[in-house]
């Protein structure tokens, strides 16, 4: 199983349909805290569907507490600025799958924290910005699951 991890996600939407994407592959979600909406928030339930019953969902106070709690196989960071193509990498199954908010991404402390070579990057055309949050893990979170032949499916 995967870890995914959404560092203070903001846009419930985006929140929702990686809700209903990890309970379609099996992975567990986390969410630190501070969250940019309300977990009864409309618009999560409802991008979410009837899914949040079969995912594994997880709230942790902040970073650290998700890190003492979780102690992830390998910690693997997604950001424009990683050094490393996600295709490249050799996922494992229990590797987490750390992402930023949708304004701002993941803060360089952070990122300092990961080994460069665990600091990933999808990659996009020449100037553009980023991705939106759930089509970005959506990308990963499935390379990673074909990677292990789509294990438990």
């Amino acid at each position: 199983m995967f870890h995914v991890v959404l560092y203070q996600p903001e846009i419930p939407p985006n929140t929702g349909n990686i809700i209903r994407l990890c309970a379609n592959a099996g992975a567990a979600l986390h969410l630190i805290h501070p969250l940019g909406f309300a977990m009864d928030d409309r618009k999560l339930k409802r991008a979410g569907l009837d899914y949040h019953e079969w995912a594994k969902i997880m709230e942790h106070p902040d970073f650290k507490s998700f890190q003492s709690s979780i102690s992830p196989h390998r910690l693997l960071a997604f950001s424009t600025r990683g050094t490393c193509r996600y295709d490249d990498f050799s996922f494992q199954p229990g590797d987490a799958l750390l992402f930023g908010p949708e304004t701002r991404g993941l803060p360089t402390e952070l990122l300092a924290e990961v080994p460069e070579q665990q600091c990933l990057r999808i990659p996009m055309r020449p100037d553009n910005r980023s991705l939106n949050l759930s089509n970005a893990v959506a990308i990963v979170l499935y390379e990673a699951w074909r990677q292990t032949d789509f294990s438990g499916s």
